[in-house]
């Protein structure tokens, strides 16, 4: 280090040579100090970055010790459900409160009531009013239901759920009708004759006013009656613990609350693992004996689930053609169904709906476009039914579980892309990475949009065990979600697919019964009024057609939706 450029400097004299070699030696021991003081600078500096993302992540995921002292009293039944505290503005409470009032069932004037003296379908009967008189295509027929209990006396109060058709089976065709309670034990049900023949009446009794208070109390007391969990995993060491919008309280929790739209969920926290270890969301399970011998009564099959009301006198009617002279007019537009079945073929009452019959024709109305599918089950079933018909729809793997996704299919040669992706929790799905669970209102804010985008939605099935908020906040959130876009992309076609009707047991009605998903397909209708979205009426679909009812309808009613779908995507 200490070369010969001293000496020329110095005039050769050893000690200048030696002042300068300790001057250089020095300089190098500043250096190196200095170098390692900027490694220690900015490994600090990377240290305070990680750790600000570690704080910016428990954000997200924050571990929490439930108070049980808090703002919980008994009534809340030692659970901690978020939905009780939500921060709404005026107008979004107000708007709250009018679906609330909206879904209002009476049922009997005492909670407790027998089951002897419960409604009985077998006792009951239906009568067709008038049904001597000559019936057009057009006119609006008038049923009345009699309810009587199981000693075959007269109801005297309402809250009974009834679902009633007409149909003609030769004809393959059918409809649903209107359903009035008056609160006496008697019930109008309003039919619109829309095609001529003879047609069958059918009244079914889904659930006793006495069962549906039952469900009430378990949609209010009991929300966690389906359970969750999530697997935490960090190299050898893994926990799997329960999860749910309501938890019962006492121990700590990770709050894994969405940011952006506020939509709770929670786990239980590890012993050993930290709440960022999450790494996947199941189904855990249904809760057992949820109710008492007395409540049990209520919901037998064969009894008073889904059983026919018969009639009183005939059943049938033959409607007539309307003639030349005669002007075809629709006499009560309140009673006007969505649709209906004629020759297995979906008629709406609301616009013109093609048959898309051959893969071409599919093809030809999503040439260049994007779809994206968002939501349960039986929205997969439209990916599912487009990627079977139409032959040029390659499924591309991109790994994921069966019946999970996401899923894309893709039609190089015509530009098309098929996506599908669940919903956010709560989803009663098998095993979904943790990196895969996405509330529809951020995918949504993720879309461009434009004339060649196209968004169909549902979400209901999961939601039906909990209070009616909880799915009105995911609703709220969906729906400014796609007034966004809309309003940066007015072109886009967005589609909402209804909730339907699917068979019933005394377990199932528990959790999915159709009064359920009734209540919830009301509230979607009304928050959905007015923006421009074309809801596919899915409920009626299943309804009024002759199959039996499936929480998955056949493709032959899957075809129905999914021509009215593509309809409004291609109206030309």
């Amino acid at each position: 280090m200490c070369h010969a450029y001293p000496y020329v400097l110095c005039g050769y004299g050893r000690d200048c040579w030696k002042m300068w070699c300790s001057f250089f030696r020095l300089q190098i021991i500043f250096v190196i100090l200095t170098g390692l003081a900027v490694l220690v600078l900015v490994n600090n500096i990377h240290l305070v970055e990680h750790l600000n993302h570690e704080m910016d992540f428990d954000l997200r995921q924050t571990e929490e010790n439930i108070d049980t002292n808090g703002p919980f009293s008994e009534g809340t039944q030692g659970t901690y459900c978020d939905y009780q505290h939500q921060a709404l503005s005026r107008a979004e409470h107000a708007e709250q409160e009018l679906l609330l009032n909206s879904l209002k069932w009476l049922g009997p004037p005492h909670n407790e009531r027998t089951f002897l003296s419960s409604t009985d379908a077998s006792h009951s009967r239906f009568v067709i009013l008038h049904s001597q008189s000559l019936f057009k295509v057009g006119d609006v027929m008038e049923v009345l239901v009699r309810m009587q209990d199981f000693e075959g006396n007269p109801k005297h109060y309402g809250g009974d759920y009834l679902q009633a058709r007409i149909h003609s089976p030769l004809l393959k065709a059918g409809a649903v009708g209107k359903v009035v309670d008056h609160q006496n034990g008697f019930y109008s049900v309003y039919f619109t004759l829309l095609w001529p023949g003879k047609i069958t009446v059918s009244v079914s009794l889904v659930h006793p006013s006495e069962g549906i208070q039952v469900l009430k109390r378990l949609r209010e007391e009991k929300p966690d009656r389906v359970y969750f969990k999530s697997l935490f995993r960090s190299g050898e060491t893994a926990e799997t613990k329960m999860c749910n919008i309501c938890l019962p309280r006492k121990l700590p929790v990770c709050n894994y609350t969405d940011l952006k739209t506020g939509e709770p969920w929670f786990c239980y926290k590890p012993k050993k693992l930290s709440c960022s270890n999450r790494i996947n969301h199941a189904k855990g399970g249904y809760s057992k004996n949820l109710l008492t011998f007395d409540e049990q009564l209520f919901f037998q099959s064969g009894i008073n689930i889904k059983v026919p009301v018969m009639a009183s006198g005939p059943d049938t009617v033959t409607v007539h053609r309307l003639q030349k002279k005669d002007n075809y007019m629709l006499h009560d537009l309140k009673f006007l169904p969505s649709g209906y079945y004629y020759q297995d073929r979906w008629i709406s009452g609301r616009s013109f709906v093609r048959q898309f019959s051959r893969p071409s024709e599919v093809t030809a109305c999503l040439q260049g476009k994007v779809v994206h599918l968002f939501g349960d089950s039986t929205i997969r079933q439209w990916f599912e039914y487009l990627t079977e018909f139409v032959p040029d729809f390659k499924p591309f793997d991109l790994g994921s579980p069966k019946n999970v996704g996401p899923f894309l299919s893709i039609d190089v040669e015509h530009n098309i892309m098929l996506k599908f992706r669940c919903h956010g929790p709560p989803i009663r799905f098998s095993t979904v990475s943790s990196n895969e669970l996405r509330y529809i209102a951020n995918e949504l804010d993720g879309i461009v949009g434009g004339q060649n985008t196209v968004v169909a939605i549902t979400i209901w099935s999961h939601f039906s065990t909990f209070p009616v908020e909880v799915y009105i906040r995911r609703l709220r959130n969906i729906r400014t979600a796609i007034l966004r876009l809309l309003e940066r992309s007015p072109d886009t076609a967005i589609v909402i697919r209804s909730a339907n009707v699917q068979e019933l047991g005394p377990e199932v009605s528990l959790f999915n019964s159709d009064w359920f998903s009734l209540q919830l397909d009301t509230v979607m209708r009304s928050m959905f009024a007015g923006i421009h979205v074309l809801i596919v009426d899915a409920w009626e679909m299943s309804l009024a057609h002759y199959l039996p009812h499936a929480l998955h309808p056949e493709p032959v009613i899957v075809k129905s939706q999914i021509d009215e779908f593509l309809s409004f995507v291609c109206p030309n």
